[in-house]
């Protein structure tokens, strides 16, 4: 389960681009609380406290703790805007939520036993169609990732949402179709290999439908006309 962080804010008193270019030259970055049919709550929070979040690979499933003047709101981050430049955070929304409020996540897959499949240790390519599932699941018990076990697998396989065993509690986003998560590819080398070989065999194939006399093989050479060129006399 992901771990919970603690986020320590101040109110925002001021709005407007101009105060939140101030808060950013200081070291801070704006943030909005939002949800529970309650108002939007406009805070600021420490840049480097926020980076070392967003390092974790983590932040945007996992619970935050928002403390303001001591009182702690617990939220789920929803999105952050980065500089299209520096990727310093610009703004940060917030969504406020229950502890155990039904929630949608984005949660990385990770792969197991990439050596107990056939088609990878044949020389296969694992294709990752998606590196992240999005679930509903309880905020207190949000899944640092979904496991996948590669065992078996030959080239040509495909891994669907269907056959994957998600965490207790959770359950896919996505329920109107039976969408593809991981294939195992052919080799790269090995398919340019074979198409090169079959244009190959192609080309043997037309050469030998052609007569030989069509191919230009022991025909003989006829010497050009001589230019004859009528006297004037």
């Amino acid at each position: 389960m992901s771990d919970q962080l603690t986020l320590s804010a101040e109110t925002r008193e001021r709005a407007g681009k101009g105060a939140s270019r101030a808060m950013r030259r200081e070291g801070r970055v704006p943030a909005v609380i939002y949800g529970e049919k309650k108002e939007p709550l406009t805070i600021h929070v420490e840049e480097k406290a926020l980076m070392k979040m967003l390092n974790t690979g983590h932040f945007m499933n996992s619970v935050v703790m928002i403390d303001v003047a001591g009182q702690a709101t617990r939220t789920l981050p929803k999105d952050v805007h980065f500089h299209p430049v520096s990727d310093r955070p610009l703004h940060v929304d917030f969504l406020r939520i229950g502890e155990h409020s039904q929630v949608k996540v984005n949660v990385p897959v990770r792969f197991i036993n990439e050596e107990e499949a056939p088609g990878l240790t044949k020389g296969g390519v694992l294709n990752t169609v998606r590196h992240e599932l999005e679930l509903v699941c309880d905020a207190a018990s949000i899944p640092d990732d979904v496991v996948i076990d590669l065992t078996g697998l030959e080239i040509g396989d495909s891994i669907h949402i269907s056959a994957v065993t998600l965490p207790q509690g959770s359950a896919s986003a996505i329920e109107d179709r039976d969408f593809t998560i991981a294939t195992i590819a052919p080799p790269t080398v090995t398919r340019a290999v074979e198409e090169a070989e079959a244009v190959a065999d192609a080309e043997a194939a037309e050469a030998a439908e052609v007569p030989a006399t069509d191919q230009g093989v022991n025909e003989p050479v006829e010497d050009p006309a001589p230019d004859v060129t009528e006297s004037d006399g």
